[in-house]
């Protein structure tokens, strides 16, 4: 068995390098020489291939058939060759056959390359895949390789891994600078030809959930509980927040001592409003603490039972009610999950079908 201490010492580079175990790479130049044989030995590739890393020793014998007259080189020897390499060696019986690996010629090693090339990269998506599966649903901090100038795409490095973030993906507000770090959310892992692909960002509602559990120690260990988000990323959000303990002040939790916790993530969001309200498991009271700041004076449900409902303010707050291009009353339905009808008290609008009907967040968005 020769010694080829160079070869593992370039795998244990390339596993600290490249993150890819020597293991691996040696299954795959197995696998290379076995394909090498097949292509010099006339199909023959029942090859014994000896590796270890540790003793930095590697061998490699092509099994042939010991015959009493050789029809067929590639899959056989005469006994009479065969025990000048065992003393053991009987008609009938297989023999290894010591190979040089440089007498395998050049399509041995273009087939060897190839196929460590591929096995690298197929290791390289694999500890990828591993990478973003272990952090899925999870923020993490990236550092930005490159932002492209004209569709204003990032790509993010991560570890060893890579992941781009699309413009669409990015708080408005977002100003990405190559070399500089950024958290990023994400969402799922999708398979693709080029290999595992991570779907980040920073605009889904659950990036938003992330930094509260983060930052509020309540709600990492679950004393407060966050029942739902809404978001129009670097605009608005509003979360509902609960806890089964009477004793906690849910919202204060998050909000902080002058809003010292808030802040932090409304910071890290570029500005982004974001409403906190208490959830209720009555409908009337959750939808009146959705729509939050306005107040509301009655919830009235929908009499067919389904998700729907009206909504009556004060004169004066309709407009707080609704919010801008309708967004407090859109945030709230999706916070809640019901349609909400804006009404003010005093019934401008009316109540009949016939009558103008006032704006509704399914009309609104």
């Amino acid at each position: 068995m020769a010694s080829n201490k160079e070869l593992f010492e370039a795998l244990r580079l390339l596993e600290k390098e490249k993150g890819i175990p020597v293991d691996y790479m040696i299954t795959q130049i197995k696998k290379a020489i076995v394909t090498a044989c097949r292509n010099l030995y006339g199909g023959n590739e029942n090859a014994e291939i000896k590796m270890d890393s540790e003793k930095n020793t590697f061998s490699v014998k092509l099994n042939k058939t010991v015959v009493e007259k050789v029809e067929d080189a590639n899959f056989e020897i005469s006994l009479e060759d065969a025990l000048l390499i065992s003393k053991r060696a009987a008609v009938g019986k297989e023999v290894g056959i010591p190979l040089d690996p440089k007498d395998f010629g050049r399509i041995a090693v273009q087939t060897a390359r190839s196929v460590i090339r591929q096995g690298i990269r197929d290791g390289e998506k694999d500890q990828m895949l591993v990478e973003f599966q272990s952090k899925a649903q999870e923020i993490t901090t990236a550092t930005i390789e490159r932002v492209d100038p004209a569709t204003g795409n990032a790509t993010l490095k991560f570890g060893k891994a890579e992941a781009v973030l699309p413009k669409s993906e990015q708080i408005p507000n977002d100003i990405l600078r190559e070399g500089s770090t950024v958290k990023v959310y994400i969402a799922g892992v999708k398979e693709t030809e080029r290999g595992p692909r991570a779907i980040i960002s920073r605009t889904h509602p659950d990036f938003v959930k992330r930094l509260f559990e983060k930052e509020i120690p309540e709600i990492y260990d679950g004393i407060v509980e966050i029942k739902s988000i809404s978001r129009e990323a670097g605009s608005r959000t509003k979360m509902a927040v609960f806890s089964e303990d009477s004793e906690v002040d849910a919202i204060g939790s998050c909000i902080g001592s002058r809003g010292s916790r808030v802040n932090t993530i409304v910071e890290e969001l570029g500005g982004e409003k974001i409403d906190i309200v208490l959830y209720s498991d009555v409908p009337e009271d959750f939808i009146s603490a959705a729509l939050s700041p306005a107040n509301v004076v009655k919830v009235e449900m929908a009499p067919d039972g389904s998700k729907a409902c009206k909504a009556t303010v004060p004169d004066g707050q309709l407009s707080l009610a609704i919010g801008n291009k309708g967004q407090n009353v859109r945030l709230a339905a999706k916070l809640t999950g019901y349609k909400i009808d804006i009404r003010p008290e005093s019934g401008f609008w009316g109540e009949d079908e016939e009558e103008e009907e006032a704006p509704s967040a399914e009309a609104l968005e």
